[in-house]
């Protein structure tokens, strides 16, 4: 079976999707110029070093996608790409991105590949071809049966905390001679913009009213809170 995992590591000069900086280096000091420049190539290293990791704990290959997008579309368009030109079995995603939660790219990816999609996976039994999952649901769990290939969305409790691997000496050394793939892209897949971000309005003050003064309560919701 051709299993791969997608930690949606993209690269552009060593910067990640999830920051989404663009700096023009142009305009600083040579001194700053310098230093950012060696910021980007520390982040490069930290990139290739967490799927040095996934090797060392027995991953046969990893994947590097060589582009910066700038929203769920493109990241699941170059993904399936990928997947289209090379063929898998089962194709693991998490269930969300931990800079923008937008939950949308492993849906998208089984729409452009028509392959198909569990999300919120958190029980997976495979025998063959045929797969037995659970998926969490409000308030329950939902039971599916069906076939390979399938892409699932992976949460929590899909893998026991047991089961979790760190990398030993041995599988550090191996992962040295394992092949790390880059792949460079030019087409620009990007179907929206994020115009800015803001964050929820602070908290207002809080006014305790005695469980003895019933009009004052109905005072303040009804002339300040507005309430009623």
């Amino acid at each position: 079976m051709r299993v791969i995992i997608f930690l949606f590591i993209f690269l552009l000069c060593g910067l990640s999707y999830s920051q989404e900086i663009f700096i023009d280096t142009t305009q600083m000091s040579k001194s700053k110029a310098l230093d950012f420049q060696k910021e980007l190539r520390k982040f490069k290293d930290s990139i290739s070093s967490t799927l040095r990791k996934a090797l060392a704990i027995g991953a046969d290959k990893a994947i590097r996608i060589n582009h910066n997008p700038k929203d769920g579309h493109s990241v699941a368009k170059y993904i399936s790409n990928y997947i289209s030109n090379n063929s898998y079995d089962l194709i693991i995603a998490g269930r969300e991105s931990i800079d923008y939660n937008g939950g949308m790219v492993p849906g998208m990816i089984s729409a452009f590949t028509d392959i198909n999609f569990i999300d919120k996976c958190i029980d997976l039994n495979i025998s063959g071809d045929s797969v037995e999952a659970s998926r969490e649901i409000e308030g329950g769990k939902e039971n599916i049966s069906t076939k390979l290939p399938l892409i699932i969305g992976g949460q929590k409790g899909l893998v026991e905390e047991s089961d979790l691997r760190i990398p030993n000496m041995r599988g550090i050394m191996m992962a040295r001679k394992k092949e790390l793939e880059v792949v460079e892209v030019n087409e620009d897949y990007q179907s929206t913009n994020s115009k800015s971000f803001e964050k929820p309005l602070p908290k207002g003050e809080v006014t305790l009213i005695s469980a003895d003064e019933i009009d004052k309560l109905i005072d303040l919701l009804h002339n300040e809170a507005k309430a009623i």
